[in-house]
């Protein structure tokens, strides 16, 4: 049987289900789950804590990184649940998916115009820019893993390039909620640059590798 045939056919046979699939999210969501545990154990056994995290203004910015992450991380999930299944990719909004770095960036734009432009660059850049850049790439290998493999087990993606991406996407999310538990660096245009556009490289990696790791 050729493979246009098969995936014909597999699409056919989803056509009188519900556009989502209990089992296949719960199952998606359970792994994302255990990707986000051993991305915070790995996060902080290399990294540590930062030492003043339970403190006001740095368990504020500790739940505002997370809520980013969380929001960015939650909207891959949902639409990976849709990209699992044959076809799924004609459900999946991409406006959606992008609405949480729209934001973000909102509001580190707002951000940079209230504050003097000799603080730009310190509040862009931080301190810790480069760790950032590198360690949720490196943290995000363990949830990209995880549901890398829970697509290939139980799914059938058709769109092989658009669902590596959101697992990228989610992977990169998951990394970026368990680095904030490290990372001391608190503005809103560091938030939007570095976290940001590491889950948008995370994302781009999973597009690249979905191809390959999800063929059938």
């Amino acid at each position: 049987m050729r493979t246009d045939e098969l995936i014909d056919r597999l699409g056919t046979s989803f056509e009188n289900e519900p556009p989502e699939d209990p089992r296949m999210t719960r199952r998606i969501g359970l792994a994302a789950a255990a990707g986000a545990v051993g991305a915070l154990g790995l996060g902080v056994l290399a990294l540590g804590l930062r030492p003043d995290l339970w403190e006001g203004d740095a368990l504020t910015f500790l739940l505002f990184k997370v809520a980013f992450a969380a929001m960015a991380g939650v909207v891959a999930l949902r639409y990976l649940g849709r990209l699992a299944r044959p076809g799924g990719e004609e459900r999946v909004h991409l406006g959606i998916a992008a609405l949480p770095f729209v934001a973000i960036v909102l509001l580190a734009a707002i951000s940079l115009a209230l504050a003097p432009p000799q603080h730009w660059r310190t509040m862009v850049a931080g301190e810790m820019w480069l760790e950032c850049l590198i360690s949720i790439p490196v943290i995000a290998v363990v949830p990209f893993a995880t549901l890398m493999w829970i697509v290939r087990k139980i799914g059938a993606p058709t769109h092989l390039v658009l669902t590596g991406a959101f697992v990228g996407l989610a992977s990169g999310a998951v990394s970026a909620a368990g680095y904030a538990f490290h990372c001391m660096d608190d503005t809103i245009p560091f938030v939007a640059v570095w976290y940001g556009g590491t889950i948008a490289l995370c994302t781009l990696a999973g597009a690249v590798l979905g191809s390959r790791l999800l063929r059938w």
